[in-house]
């Protein structure tokens, strides 16, 4: 029973997993929007197509974007998967390493 349990509970997982990582990227998004402004007190950042843009300025809006999205992808991650183990007792994902 345990075991046919856990097989089917990744598929369960999905949905949740989907629309917390849906939710975390609309966050992310807007966190990263607000920081820019924090820093350069600019509306738009940089995008690597930007002619008037400098490397540095392009690869800081790059790497801070980055790094707020894997914030935002891990908490969404990690909260669906708490959430899972505390209502059904199974942790979500089979393999240790979890994602691919």
């Amino acid at each position: 029973m345990y075991k046919h349990k856990k097989l089917k509970l990744p598929l369960a997982y999905k949905p949740l997993g989907f629309a917390l990582g849906w939710a975390s990227g609309a966050l992310a998004g807007l966190a990263f929007r607000k920081t820019w402004m924090a820093i350069r007190h600019e509306e738009d950042a940089p995008d690597a197509l930007d002619r008037d843009r400098g490397w540095g300025e392009i690869l800081l809006a790059a790497a801070v974007q980055g790094a707020l999205f894997a914030v935002a992808r891990s908490l969404a991650d990690r909260t669906g998967a708490k959430a899972i183990e505390h209502s059904t007792g199974v942790w979500p994902v089979s393999e240790k390493g979890g994602r691919d």
